[in-house]
């Protein structure tokens, strides 16, 4: 599995992935009308605008094909001044996922905000996502529950923090 920066040639890929694990990963989570709206096409014109701001890797088979990317960089909500960066997103296609695709995914976000001078990190996960167990694992601490709204159904996101972004164990 090799991980690479992602250029505009991936946006077609990241999108697939992108829509295709929100379908595997939030089924009975959010509601179907919203997972039934997502489109390949709206994923494209998202990844389209975020690629050329940096900060999205891709995670790629031996014969180029797409099966995970993960996106970060500063934290953007300014709710939590104590946190600098943010993992805002990480996806892997359900075949491809438990095989520590994540932490290799993980890894080039927490070197670019090294490098940025960043080592706080933060990331929202759905509670009722099984994948959050991934960021304790990785030594995040919950520090947060907010509401969210999906197809007009309250949601929970929690909200994991590593005050030190050094000591998550896959530099």
């Amino acid at each position: 599995m090799k991980i690479r920066k992602a250029v505009l040639a991936d946006v077609i890929g990241i999108a697939k992935v992108h829509v295709d694990s929100w379908r595997t990963t939030y089924t009975n989570i959010v509601p179907d009308e919203y997972l039934n709206k997502l489109s390949y096409e709206s994923r494209e014109q998202l990844w389209q605008d975020n690629i050329p701001n940096g900060g999205v890797y891709v995670a790629e088979t031996t014969d180029g094909k797409i099966v995970g990317f993960s996106s970060g960089g500063k934290e953007r909500t300014g709710e939590y001044p104590e946190y600098a960066g943010e993992l805002y997103a990480i996806y892997i296609l359900k075949e491809y996922q438990g095989n520590g695709l994540g932490k290799l995914l993980v890894k080039p976000i927490i070197t670019e905000l090294l490098q940025q001078n960043i080592s706080t990190m933060l990331v929202l996960v759905l509670e009722d996502n099984s994948s959050r167990f991934f960021y304790e694992v990785l030594g995040g601490k919950k520090i947060d529950t907010i509401e969210v709204d999906f197809a007009g159904e309250k949601l929970y996101e929690l909200v994991y923090g590593w005050d030190d972004i050094r000591n998550i164990p896959i530099i």
